[in-house]
């Protein structure tokens, strides 16, 4: 049964006053409590729609680039695909390599983030940049950069308000805002959604509601999300939203096991709660299951195959940090904080195997048990 919650909006200007000082306190309450949708969305930051605007269309052209050229120049195996192109790669359901949605990964930081030693030991969590030739899809790194950057930056504004509102509940400082604002581990993530075809190329979603991206939480500590647009996926003429499936997009489900699906105002940039934030908070704040549904074969549209492209964008700590619970709350009680009514999730506990392990190696392990467990 889908929920009516509505997202939870403050103004970016609100994020500029000292934490602890600023009038967002209760929304940030409302928006991470235990029965919350563990999502925010900001509005007003400067630059920002304009910047959108022009980033995401490319992933259109970067998708329709010749197949051989993506996959011989574009792809890094070495950092489980983490950097550069991804298609066909990645099992979030039993059985079924995802070829229903395209990823081109990027740091917007640096090219060559942490040293040589830190590539070395943690490849997924510190890959280097790999871009297309001059002349494939002009603009793609200069305007991914410049949009990473900035939803980097209010992450770590948003992380310091958060420091202040988990202080207050827990008594601990996570000092997410100092780690957010100084931090290499920043990892975008352009997403170019396929229609959903049948073999004679009408087009059709599965009747699951997770029929462009499986059902999973964040593994990280904080998730930008830039909102979406579609495209026809002939010709990339951007389709407005009023003429696609209402039912089509992002879906979350809360700790009641109710599923909401969840519009971001085009105006606006989102912020979810990644696993290991809610380690460190004690399960204070909750990573929530979420997915992306695919445009409906009973939706009555106009017959163009219809894509979807969204770019969220993952901002964390140093690979080195340790996920440890703070001190009055316990690892049970991080464990059974997460939701437990979305079954194709590996749970938690399999993933952070102890308290005080390593970032670095819990991601690399839950990439690990995410292919485990889908196939």
């Amino acid at each position: 049964m889908k929920g009516d919650k509505s997202i939870i909006i403050i103004d970016y200007k609100d994020l500029l006053v000292e934490p602890g000082n600023s009038s967002i306190s209760e929304k940030l309450s409302k928006a991470f409590n235990k029965s919350s949708l563990g999502v925010i969305a900001i509005r007003g930051i400067p630059s920002f729609v304009e910047t959108k605007k022009e980033f995401l269309p490319l992933a259109y052209k970067l998708a329709h680039l010749p197949e051989s050229y993506l996959e011989q120049h574009l792809t890094d195996e070495k950092s489980m695909y983490n950097a550069g192109w991804s298609l066909g790669k990645e099992q979030l359901k039993k059985d079924q390599p995802d070829f229903h949605k395209a990823s081109f990964y990027f740091n917007p930081i640096t090219d060559t983030p942490g040293t040589d030693k830190d590539r070395e030991k943690y490849p997924a969590s510190y890959p280097i940049n790999l871009w297309p030739e001059k002349g494939k899809v002009d603009g793609l790194e200069s305007k991914g950069k410049e949009l990473g950057a900035l939803m980097r930056e209010v992450v770590a504004r948003l992380a310091a308000h958060l420091d202040v509102h988990i202080s207050n509940e827990i008594g601990v400082n996570c000092n997410m805002g100092d780690e957010m604002k100084l931090t290499e581990k920043v990892k975008g993530r352009l997403l170019y959604y396929y229609p959903i075809e049948k073999e004679n190329g009408e087009i059709i979603a599965e009747k699951n509601d997770d029929s462009w991206i499986g059902w999973h939480c964040d593994s990280g500590f904080f998730t930008a999300l830039s909102g979406d647009i579609y495209v026809d996926h002939d010709t990339g003429d951007i389709i407005p939203k009023k003429d696609v499936d209402p039912d089509a997009g992002l879906l979350i489900m809360d700790r009641n096991g109710e599923i909401t699906k969840v519009d971001i105002p085009e105006d606006c940039m989102a912020v979810q709660i990644g696993e290991c934030l809610q380690v460190i908070s004690g399960g204070l704040v909750t990573a929530t299951p979420h997915c992306v549904r695919g445009i409906s074969s009973t939706w009555k549209g106009d017959g163009r195959k219809v894509a979807r492209i969204s770019f969220p964008c993952f901002v964390d700590t140093v690979p080195g940090f340790q996920l440890s619970v703070p001190p009055g709350s316990s690892r049970e009680e991080v464990l059974d904080s997460s939701v437990r009514g979305c079954a194709q999730i590996p749970p938690l506990g399999e993933r952070w195997e102890n308290d005080g392990m390593k970032f670095g190696e819990f991601l690399h392990r839950t990439f690990q048990k995410y292919y485990e467990w889908s196939s």
